[in-house]
């Protein structure tokens, strides 16, 4: 594992948001970065609003957001940014994967059709998904080198993260320098908020994990 820099001005809070719904998400279709880049729901944009409410209302002192080019993710990030009054930078390290022909199927869909191949893409992060998609190894390098970037630029800060479910398992995967295995055995809802705090010698803890509470809450 390739540790997190130092924070030498202090703890450096990562807040992990996953974007918030899209019309597929509800059916669990694949939806990466090779696709039709669709927008959030009626819903998703609810969901959006709802955390953005949330780091406003627990006083998180976010320095910034940084989110995923991709729409669902800006949308998300934007909802948030307009309550703290910060502006969204985008960093292409945040991009979810290309899962290939994968895209817009269901999980089930891809098990039935392609068994093996989808059994090699759960046993090992070096295999191919949808015949030209991006392995999980490659997304961990450029998520690693995104969060790095984030770290040395707000040493000391808090920063909101805007990014998709497995860019953001393999942060918190590398935060716990846990295998590639266990992307698997983590649930990162729609529109969950996790959190890490970096520390001097790049030791990384997980705070908060998959935190959905906000979203049924009031306005």
């Amino acid at each position: 594992m390739n540790p997190a820099p130092a924070a030498r001005g202090g703890s450096t809070t990562l807040l992990l948001l996953r974007h918030g719904e899209t019309a597929w998400t509800p059916e669990r279709r694949i939806s990466g970065s090779g696709g039709s880049d669709p927008a959030l729901s009626e819903n998703g944009l609810r969901q959006a609003e709802a955390a953005a409410r949330v780091l406003v209302s627990r006083g998180c002192p976010v320095q910034a957001v940084v989110s995923s080019p991709l729409r669902r993710a800006r949308q998300t990030a934007e909802a948030a940014a307009r309550r703290l009054d910060l502006e969204v930078q985008i960093d292409e390290g945040l991009t979810e994967a290309d899962f290939g022909a994968w895209e817009g199927l269901t999980f089930a869909e891809v098990r039935e059709r392609h068994p093996e191949e989808m059994a090699a893409w759960l046993a090992s992060p070096k295999a191919v998904p949808g015949s030209t998609g991006e392995t999980f190894a490659s997304v961990a390098r450029r998520a690693q080198r995104a969060r790095d970037r984030i770290l040395a630029r707000y040493e000391g800060g808090t920063v909101l993260v805007v990014s998709h479910v497995g860019v953001l398992r393999t942060l918190l995967r590398l935060a716990l320098g846990a295998p590639p295995v266990t992307l698997f055995r983590m649930e990162l809802s729609a529109a969950s908020l996790s959190a890490v705090a970096y520390a001097g010698e790049g030791t990384a803890s997980v705070r908060l994990l998959n935190d959905t509470s906000y979203l049924t809450d009031r306005p």
